[in-house]
């Protein structure tokens, strides 16, 4: 299947948790549940949402790492889909961070 076609069956929550969970990272799927939770959306329209931020807002050298892990892996969406939640989730954690600082 391809990757694009995987991102836009994340409205079935079934698609979106078996791409989750073939992800075997219990903490990063709790991240992104909660995260989802936070955002008043369920798993799978977060996990869409966090591929388009992270294709819309990684930088450069984010690209080349990501192209050379796809190229090297047996299951290039599970890279892509990974880096996207990490990125995204990091991100968040660094503005909430931030914005209690602020505070």
């Amino acid at each position: 299947m391809l990757l694009g076609d995987l991102i836009a069956r994340f409205d079935d929550e079934g698609v979106a948790m078996e791409a989750l969970i073939a992800l075997d990272d219990l903490a990063l799927a709790r991240r992104a549940s909660d995260a989802a939770g936070e955002e008043a959306l369920d798993v799978g329209a977060f996990m869409a949402v966090a591929v388009r931020r992270y294709l819309n807002q990684a930088p450069p050298d984010e690209w080349a790492t990501l192209m050379s892990a796809m190229d090297r892996s047996g299951d290039p969406a599970s890279v892509l889909i990974r880096r996207a939640l990490v990125f995204v989730l990091n991100r968040e954690e660094c503005e909430v961070h931030d914005n209690a600082e602020r505070a």
